[in-house]
């Protein structure tokens, strides 16, 4: 299942800022559930399976690595820490192998 498109209809913000800056919107009950994290940038936390390829292939480095100890996908997540920096090339969106992160540039986040 990919991520929810229209996330910022169907969720609720669960924190404005997260202490890596990021929107999450829930919901949250760790550690299973993350929730889906960013906003421009959006990575469903529950679907990650943190294999990398977003973090590689990103040429301005929006993506951390965070710890998720316990989740029962990956206890490593893909964090758009600086999603401030994206430049929509879409490359995060196309080597995703479980569609876990939608970029939209017409969503708030962009500065």
């Amino acid at each position: 299942m990919a991520i929810d498109a229209n996330f910022e209809q169907n969720r609720e913000v669960h924190e404005e800022e997260n202490e890596h800056g990021v929107t999450v919107w829930g919901p949250v009950d760790p550690p299973e559930q993350l929730g889906i994290h960013g906003t421009h940038v959006a990575v469903d936390f529950d679907i990650c399976l943190a294999d990398g390829a977003c973090l590689e292939d990103c040429p301005v480095d929006v993506f951390e690595w965070v710890d998720t100890p316990g989740h029962p996908e990956s206890e490593i997540k893909a964090e758009p820490a600086h999603e401030e920096q994206c430049i929509d090339c879409m490359l995060c969106v196309d080597v995703c192998p479980v569609d876990a992160i939608d970029v939209d540039s017409g969503r708030a986040g962009r500065t």
